[in-house]
């Protein structure tokens, strides 16, 4: 950067591990005579209000040796008065303990954050560069940091000055602290970087850096083919994984993604090659393949409302079921098509999307467009009636991407691939509306989508997907249901029985049982034959049952017991999927073109 760029500078440390506070220094070279400041309440990729203000303290500002005055206007906006032909240099301090992606993280084994958690923005002056230093000053000597912002002056261990183009890609670059694992490799021309903190002695980097390398190297295929016309968007990219005992999670970013998963996940020298649905391993490859996929879709094409994000509120979209529903869809098939899992366990997974939105009674009272829409208030914050009032426009958006590509390769004439990369071209890896989509679908498919995106997007009508994945090759068939699906609800994870939801139009319903209900026991029989049973969990129920299918809850609710009188039914649990015709199964999962139907 040349001496003459006035950027916008932020200077970290993180010296007071210990209180998990990380202590910045920002100046702004030249401020306004009356400079607003602001902290996003949100952070692009996660749909909610959080408030990073709220940890934020002592803000100070100085001129010249003075104090000068700040003026808090609200819950994240600060107006300090200066004079505007000398720097403003401002101190604060940011307390971080949330072990997620959304945030920030420091403690005396690591830290993490995010700039919309750390980065003042200064009003006015957003599209100016912006500077961040990472500062190792009362760090251990063996820590490192890592960032995909573009390195000024950098030691080989990651401290030092980095750029920004803007305040944008300031707050889309996390920054890794600590001691951690790193490795690299080249996808496609593009350079690579995966760095993971918390790994045990059994962990094997390099065959995580061999199937990440598959998958983006798949991604960046089908983005652009296998010719050198086109390249990437990115011309490098970092993976930051932070392993924990239980955790799990990702957020997107133009130039990298943060991550987190359980520890026993990460490959282990020990695992065997060949992966299944269940393995812990192939949810953490299916994370990264989301994520990764995302670094086109949503963080270049997106949203006409995202063109540029307002970070003091609520940005309203109808269309995460396309950007985050379609990458659901795209991650475990980009799995199957970069060789990392086979047919069988493909549909494995996919059956287990397909089960959780058939078992989610809102699917019925909202369209997956509205849950997009009410992302803000109600996706990231679930309760007991979630899944009876909403659809999650992840697994759903997943299942109406399916219909899609299966409704177009049946015609033969193109498919959701050929769709993807349309709009690519279409909207120049930009902004996009709804109506893009459906005039590519028409021009490549050479038939009207409307009735179709009316019914599966802004409609509750089921989907076909037994239909249409029986004319691929896919054999359907239900699968025995559980204890909990065949009462319709759901269990706090603890000792006991306890209810989490209770499930609309179901047993448990029927017969008064309640969230937040304490199942003590059963009653089975009538009159001198009656038997009473204490539950400690729901799976001692068949034991105490015999062949009875009607007996008596007993259950604890605002310390009253009460006697309910419930009927075991039947029921349907999810579904099962396997192939049935594998050159036809093959004709979707390995080629991006279908073949002609004949």
């Amino acid at each position: 950067m040349g001496s003459t760029v006035r950027a916008i500078d932020y200077r970290v440390n993180a010296a007071q591990r210990l209180a998990h506070l990380f202590e910045v220094t920002l100046t702004i070279p030249e401020p306004a005579a009356t400079q607003q400041l602001s902290l996003p309440v949100w952070i692009p990729g996660s749909y909610l209000v959080r408030e990073f203000a709220k940890h934020l303290q002592q803000l100070q500002a100085e001129q010249d040796g003075q104090t000068l005055a700040i003026e808090q206007r609200d819950k994240c906006n600060w107006l300090v008065t200066c004079s505007p032909d000398r720097p403003l240099p401002l101190r604060y301090q940011v307390y971080a303990i949330d072990n997620s992606v959304r945030t920030a993280w420091l403690d005396a084994q690591r830290g993490f954050f995010n700039g919309t958690s750390l980065c003042l923005r200064v009003h006015g002056q957003e599209t100016a560069p912006h500077r961040l230093t990472l500062s190792p000053q009362g760090l251990p000597r063996d820590w490192q940091a890592a960032t995909a912002l573009t390195p000024i002056r950098a030691s080989a261990n990651g401290f030092g000055s980095y750029l920004a183009a803007d305040y944008d890609e300031l707050v889309d670059s996390p920054v890794m602290l600590g001691h951690f694992w790193s490795g690299s490799f080249v996808a496609d021309g593009v350079p690579h970087r995966f760095v993971v903190d918390g790994a045990t002695p059994a962990f094997d980097g390099e065959r995580l850096l061999a199937d990440t390398r598959r998958i983006c190297e798949t991604a960046i295929r089908f983005w652009h083919g296998k010719g050198k016309k086109q390249r990437a968007p990115q011309a490098n990219y970092l993976f930051m994984l932070t392993a924990v005992d239980n955790g799990y999670g990702g957020l997107e970013h133009r130039n990298s993604t943060a991550l987190i998963c359980k520890r026993v996940d990460l490959p282990r020298h020990d695992q065997p090659v060949q992966l299944k649905a269940q393995d812990g391993y192939t949810t953490l490859l299916g994370l990264i393949s989301h994520e990764y996929f995302h670094t086109w879709n949503v963080k270049r094409l997106r949203p006409v409302e995202f063109t540029r994000y307002d970070y003091g509120g609520e940005n309203y979209t109808a269309l995460l079921w396309f950007f985050e529903g379609f990458t659901s869809y795209y991650d475990d098939l980009l799995l199957r098509r970069a060789g990392l899992i086979d047919d069988a366990t493909y549909l494995t997974l996919l059956a287990k999307t397909i089960t959780q939105v058939l078992q989610t009674p809102g699917r019925r009272l909202q369209s997956v467009a509205k849950a997009s829409w009410d992302a803000w208030i109600k996706y990231y914050r679930p309760d007991e009636n979630t899944a009876n009032a909403t659809v999650s426009y992840y697994t759903k958006g997943a299942l109406v991407a399916l219909c899609l590509d299966l409704s177009l390769r049946q015609s033969g004439r193109a498919s959701l691939d050929a769709v993807m990369r349309a709009l690519w071209q279409r909207c120049q890896g930009g902004p996009m509306r709804e109506d893009d989509l459906r005039e590519v679908l028409q021009t490549l498919s050479g038939e009207s989508f409307d009735q179709r995106l009316a019914e599966w997007v802004h409609g509750t009508a089921e989907l076909p997907l037994e239909a249409l994945l029986t004319q691929h090759g896919v054999r359907w068939q239900a699968a025995a249901a559980s204890l909990t699906e065949r009462l319709g609800l759901s269990m706090v994870d603890t000792n006991g029985v306890q209810l989490k939801s209770v499930w609309r139009e179901s047993a448990a319903e029927q017969a008064g049982l309640a969230a937040g209900d304490e199942w003590l026991g059963i009653e089975v029989g009538q009159g001198k034959a009656a038997q009473a049973w204490r539950l400690n969990k729901l799976d001692e129920l068949p034991l105490y049952l015999g062949t009875a299918t009607q007996f008596k809850a007993l259950v604890a609710r605002d310390r009253r017991l009460l006697t309910l009188p419930l009927t075991l039914p039947s029921g349907q649990g999810g579904i099962e999927l396997a192939v049935q015709d594998a050159a036809r199964i093959s004709s979707w999962l390995d080629e991006s073109q279908p073949r002609i139907a004949k």
